[in-house]
């Protein structure tokens, strides 16, 4: 049986990029969570006035990854001490949220923070919003792989590459292969 998380690390490119390559995961969706408009547009959600965060839904087989290996990896793939922001990528929508979908999830998520923020990973304290999960639009199809259909787009080569470079030597282990 298959689990869901739905989280939110910056731009979904990215996150998309990682979370696609490992063990256990058997698909990993780019979209839109934490808003009040139903089906926004990515024009919508890039306007900043719509409450989404760009986001990533991760089905995943938790026998063979665990929810809390899918944080540990979230948390030290992108930057949660930086509200609304990710690099160069600034506003809401860039925001770091985990999006639980039940009590479980909520429990392993707070355990997992508290782990990240007593460990100092990352030298300030951690802005990672923890809230229900209440909706997911997926994005357009265009967003779908894009770093694998456009490994030589600038922000691709500039930003992602270098990112699932590191993701790769770090955690080679729980690659697929």
């Amino acid at each position: 049986m298959t689990e869901i998380a739905t989280i939110a690390g910056g731009c979904f490119w990215c996150t998309e990029a990682v979370f696609s390559e490992l063990k256990g995961v058997q698909k990993v969706q780019p979209g839109y969570s934490g808003g009040r408009l139903q089906n926004p547009t990515y024009e919508q959600v890039c306007s900043d006035s719509t409450g989404h965060a760009e986001a990533i839904q991760v089905t995943f087989d938790p026998k063979i990854i665990s929810y809390k290996d899918l944080l540990r990896i979230f948390f030290s793939v992108h930057d949660p001490t930086t509200l609304n922001r990710q690099g160069n990528d600034v506003g809401t929508q860039y925001r770091s949220a985990i999006f639980y979908h039940n009590q479980e999830q909520k429990e392993t998520a707070e355990q997992v923070m508290k782990a990240v923020s007593d460990e100092k990973i990352w030298g300030g304290p951690l802005v990672t919003e923890l809230v229900p999960f209440t909706a997911f639009y997926p994005a357009e199809d265009y967003h779908k792989d894009y770093f694998k259909r456009n490994p030589n787009q600038g922000y691709c080569q500039v930003i992602i590459a270098p990112k699932v470079s590191k993701f790769r030597k770090h955690y080679v282990s729980m690659l697929k292969h």
